[in-house]
């Protein structure tokens, strides 16, 4: 190998390098970012991260590109969270638990619910969701059951009325509809009084 290929060799391994750290820093500051305001801008991104509105381009080719990286690895950190949630034991319990813990990991990422949703195709929403689907459903079907939650009404639809509710509560959080504080208790209240068997 000559001095040259070393040198180019070299020279591209530290390009890569730069590139890894500048994604590394975009995606940050864009989680960061989105988290406070759904609507902040690609400078205001890229300022952020201390890159340049082309360099940022250069890695997403556009705002909604930079978005779905985002989302796809809040979902990531997200799913390895809940995957190692207890939800064994009374159905009821351990979906209060489901939705606690749902609701702190959609609210660490704040305005990023508002902001996917409003830049994202609704196919790349629901991609999105299909886990925590999973998840809801098994927990619901084994509530129904025991008799613990209602069959009265389609699964899909109660798992429906679940996200909507977190959802809801994010876009309520976001207006100053509710406080912090508040959103935990509200959305397991609204989703156990939809769940519960009618006597």
């Amino acid at each position: 190998m000559t001095m040259q290929t070393l040198g180019t060799a070299a020279a591209t391994g530290a390009k890569r390098a730069d590139a890894r750290k500048n994604i590394a820093a975009i995606i940050e500051a864009a989680t960061v970012s989105l988290a406070k305001d759904p609507n902040v801008s690609v400078n205001d991104i890229a300022k952020a991260a201390g890159v340049g509105r082309v360099t940022l381009y250069g890695h997403f080719d556009s705002r909604a590109a930079l978005i779905r990286e985002v989302v796809n690895r809040a979902i990531d950190d997200t799913d390895r969270e809940l995957n190692d949630l207890d939800l064994e034991g009374d159905p009821r319990e351990a979906i209060a638990r489901l939705l606690e813990a749902t609701w702190r990991l959609t609210h660490r990422y704040g305005s990023l619910v508002v902001a996917a949703e409003a830049a994202l195709p609704p196919d790349d929403i629901h991609d999105a969701h299909v886990q925590p689907i999973i998840r809801m459903r098994g927990l619901i079907e084994r509530g129904q059951a025991s008799g613990a939650f209602r069959s009265d009404l389609p699964i899909a639809w109660l798992i429906e009325v679940a996200h909507s509710t977190v959802h809801g509560a994010a876009d309520a959080l976001h207006r100053g509809d509710i406080t912090e504080a508040q959103a935990p208790a509200l959305i397991t209240d609204t989703v156990l009084a939809v769940l519960t068997p009618s006597r």
